[in-house]
């Protein structure tokens, strides 16, 4: 007998990889891996890591970035998870990481695309409206410390 999809809302994390280049926020996003689609590093809550350390696990797995990652999440998005018999609704809290290194090779390369976008191109790329929403808002929840990176 098939499963009834769950009705409650699943919990995952994410990072938004941004930088700070010539005085404007640049946001990191990576593809899908199967529908090939802009999204952000996002994945299940770890065991025994606090939800901000995983995000910036998952940031490190599938886009090969590390940073400073805030331990507070600038909001969340909504979105319907692809299952094999239903689908799976999911919030998303995100972490914003400020990107330091990026790794030559990590353990998603080859499987993902990762390219650096202006905030509103970013925006444009994702389907999900609140997340582009997130990404618009990023340069107001960094804006004290881009400006003084700057000056």
């Amino acid at each position: 007998m098939p499963r009834a999809p769950k009705k409650e809302e699943l919990s995952q994390v994410a990072a938004l990889p941004f930088r700070i280049n010539h005085g404007k926020v640049e946001v990191l996003l990576v593809t899908s891996r199967e529908t090939k689609r802009w999204l952000i590093p996002k994945g299940w809550p770890m065991k025994g890591k606090k939800p901000h350390k995983a995000a910036a696990q998952e940031a490190v797995e599938e886009a090969g970035v590390k940073g400073e990652v805030r331990n507070k999440p600038i909001g969340h998005y909504r979105y319907w998870k692809r299952r094999a018999a239903h689908f799976d609704l999911c919030r998303v809290n995100v972490y914003p990481l400020e990107v330091s290194k990026q790794l030559e090779t990590w353990r998603e390369k080859g499987q993902r695309k990762v390219q650096w976008f202006a905030v509103e191109d970013a925006a444009h790329q994702v389907l999900e409206p609140a997340l582009a929403e997130l990404i618009r808002s990023l340069p107001g929840h960094i804006g004290a410390e881009a400006h003084a990176l700057t000056e």
